[in-house]
Parts: C-alpha cells; sequence; structure tokens
C-alpha cells in the first residue's frame, strides 16, 4: 500500500484520518503520523512509531502531523526519520503530502467547513462536526494545537451521514474537541440527523461536557431509541477544589445530579468518564473523591491516567504531586472502574443484545458499548444475540 496512517489519541484523529488517507493518495510511499499531544506520553507514543515506521518501511517518507505536530514543530522536524512536519490546518490538503519539504506551522485552523468522516476500516462512521475550543482548563494543551472552536455546517453533517449509511455504516459516532460546544446547539443537531437521515439505526456521541448537556439533548439521551444508551462524561476530577483549579465549570454535584437523572430517565444508559489522577495539588482526601465519584456515577468505561504537566499550561506551575503517586491514583481508578464494569457485564448475562459487528465479524459492540464476542456475523451487521456469560472484560455469545 502507498499511503498508511497511523493515528493516535481522540476518535476525532480517527475520523481526520481518513481525509488524511484521501488528501495523500497520489502522494507515493508515505507514511503519516496523526500525533495525539494530550500526554506527553501521547507525544512520546508518537516518536516511538515514528523510529518503528523508519525501521520496518524504511523506503516510505515519513510525514507527521495532529496536535502535537502542530503545538511543537521542531521536536519532529529534528528527527532524521522525518520528512515533512504538517499542521493542522494544512493536514487535509493533498499539497501537504507531494514533497519532502517541511511545512510550517500555523496556529489557527481551517473553518470547518465540511465534517470528514471514517471510512472502510471502521463498521461505524466517526464524523466531525466540531473542532477547537473556547475553554481553557488549566490542564489542557488542545487549544494550543487546535485553536478556537468551529462547527461544521449542519445540512454538511447531514450530508455526511447519509453517505456513511449509503455505504453501510449503521452507526454514526459525532466527534469534537467540545462536543457539546457545537454551534447551534448540539441537541439541535442530534434532532435534525434523526430526523432527516431516518435509516440511520444508530446515533452514538463522544465526549460531552457535563455542564454542556441542555434539555433537548438530556431528552434525546433517554427518549430517542436511536440515540444510544451511552454517555462518556468529561468529569476530570471528583472533588470540588480541584474541579476549580482545573477551571472546570461543573461542580461534583451537577455531575453526580446528571447522571442519577440520565439514569432514572432511562435506566440502561452505561456511563464512561475521563478522570485525571494526580492533579497538582490534590492530596488523598481529594482523591478519594475521585475514588468515590466511580460509584456514585456508575462509571463502567474509564478513560483514566495520571496527570501529565503540558509545558505552556497553568497547571505545570501549580504545586505538583509526585509522578508516582499519580500513577498509584491512577492504577487505583482503573481498579475501581475495573470492579464496577466486571459487576455491569455480569447482570447483562442472559439478556438480548443488539450487537453491531466489527470489521472482523466475530466481535461487536451493544447499544450500550458492551463489547461482545459473537460467533460469526457479516461485518457492518446489527444482530441479535444472547448473551450466555462474560470472561469480565466482554459478553459472550450463547451457544444456543
Amino acid at each position: 500500500m502507498g499511503v498508511e496512517v497511523h493515528n493516535f489519541g481522540c476518535r476525532l484523529n480517527i475520523a481526520e484520518g481518513e481525509a488524511i488517507r484521501l488528501a495523500a493518495a497520489d502522494a507515493g510511499l508515505v507514511t503519516i503520523i496523526n500525533s495525539c499531544a494530550v500526554t506527553n506520553e501521547a507525544v512520546q507514543k508518537a516518536r516511538q512509531a515514528i523510529r518503528r515506521t523508519s525501521r520496518l518501511r524504511p523506503e516510505a517518507r515519513i510525514v507527521v502531523t495532529g496536535c502535537a505536530a502542530q503545538i511543537d514543530p521542531a521536536r519532529f522536524a529534528a528527527m532524521p526519520e522525518v520528512s515533512a512536519v504538517v499542521g493542522n490546518r494544512e493536514k487535509r490538503l493533498p499539497s501537504s503530502y507531494a514533497g519532502a519539504g517541511r511545512v510550517g506551522d500555523i496556529f489557527a485552523p481551517a473553518p470547518l467547513l465540511a465534517p470528514v468522516v471514517s471510512g472502510r476500516d471502521h463498521a461505524r462512521a466517526f464524523v466531525e462536526v466540531q473542532t477547537g475550543c473556547d475553554h481553557r482548563c488549566t490542564f489542557c494543551i488542545i487549544p494550543f494545537g487546535r485553536g478556537n472552536s468551529a462547527s461544521a455546517p449542519a445540512a454538511a453533517v447531514i450530508e455526511a451521514i447519509r453517505a456513511a449509511v449509503g455505504r453501510g455504516q449503521q452507526e454514526a459516532v459525532l466527534t469534537g474537541v467540545d462536543l457539546t460546544g457545537f454551534e447551534g446547539g448540539l441537541g439541535l443537531l442530534v434532532q435534525k440527523i434523526l430526523k432527516e437521515v431516518p435509516d440511520l439505526a444508530r446515533l452514538r456521541l463522544s465526549s460531552l461536557d457535563p455542564v454542556e448537556v441542555d434539555p433537548l439533548l438530556f431528552e434525546l439521551l433517554t427518549t430517542e431509541p436511536r440515540m444510544m444508551p451511552h454517555v462518556h462524561l468529561s468529569l476530570q476530577a471528583g472533588n470540588d477544589m480541584i474541579l476549580k483549579r482545573m477551571k472546570r465549570r461543573h461542580s461534583r454535584a451537577q455531575a453526580i445530579a446528571l447522571v442519577h437523572n440520565l439514569k432514572a430517565a432511562r435506566p440502561a444508559i452505561a456511563v464512561g468518564a475521563d478522570i485525571i489522577a494526580g492533579f497538582p495539588t490534590e492530596d488523598d482526601a481529594m482523591f478519594a473523591n475521585s475514588i468515590a465519584l466511580v460509584a456514585e456515577c456508575d462509571i463502567v468505561f474509564g478513560h483514566i491516567f495520571p496527570f501529565s504537566p503540558r509545558q505552556g499550561t497553568p497547571a505545570a506551575r501549580m504545586p505538583q504531586v509526585l509522578p508516582t503517586v499519580s500513577r498509584s491514583r491512577a492504577a487505583a481508578l482503573r481498579g475501581a472502574v475495573s470492579v464496577r464494569k466486571t459487576d455491569w457485564l455480569a447482570s447483562l448475562v442472559g439478556t438480548e443484545q443488539r450487537v453491531l459487528v466489527e470489521r472482523d465479524g466475530v466481535s461487536g459492540h451493544a447499544e450500550n458499548f458492551a463489547p461482545v464476542s459473537i460467533k460469526s456475523a457479516p461485518p457492518g451487521s446489527i444482530v441479535t444475540i444472547r448473551i450466555a456469560a462474560t470472561d469480565g472484560e466482554r459478553l459472550l455469545e450463547s451457544s444456543q
């Protein structure tokens, strides 16, 4: 294959990976590293991928793009394996991959005139409807890589989803850096999609800011059967003082109330959450509130990571928690989520679940996003199966 694209980080990068692949289609032998900058570890993974790619595919040019490349292009340009560094604004342009030159870093992303959609590699369509962020959480470097919030026109989003359904993708996942910051309201966009794309079987949302779940979006999440019973919330911490130092806009009580109200209206909703362990100044009592939040918000999917100071952010200048403590707390959070997930999966044994089959034909995800191992089914299809057991990590299909 002439063009290889390796995506790191969020679902937004997955969606953009397809646009990158198309932009570089005529570029010859090229490997594109679509990097993430959310943590120092993510940046390191991109650098490791560059070195590995150079060994495995020495004849191909290596082009680095994504948020890590946008924020610190010089660091990647200094790597002898790298042929070009492409900013987020230029990553969708064919000209960015035509030669071996280095492309300058442009801060502001271009207006999001049309969404990008993941294609052949995914059973579901990841649809970029928004990028950038107007908020400035003290730990977050991403606005330096994505710029201010920009949203795709609703009509263009709807056309993109129609096209995805036309090529056989029965589930769409709306993605963005600050998805609930979609201009005009995320609830209105969801309502239009459901009305104007009646053939779309399933609609799912990526990470939501709890303070921006408005009444319309809440109603759709809890009453619309084509909206999947699964929410992923950007909670970040379970202690009010830490939330204030992060410059988050919700309180602990608001997060718990939102989850309680969602599950009261639709008990099948499964909750995922982003939580940072070891944020600067976090003491044992503050961390205990984050551990308790796992139970109080019934979190069964956790995106847990130890705090990573990103140069240029206010949190990097705050009194730091020892890295060993941050890692230990992250492990404790993952353990708490794992126990809750295991119990939740066990509660689903004996039920019937409608599963979207992944490309391998033997795995998939239920409407509540529970991972499922199945005997065999056509990739991209939606099948109803009876759950016989769980291995603690996934549901297993009945042999009947």
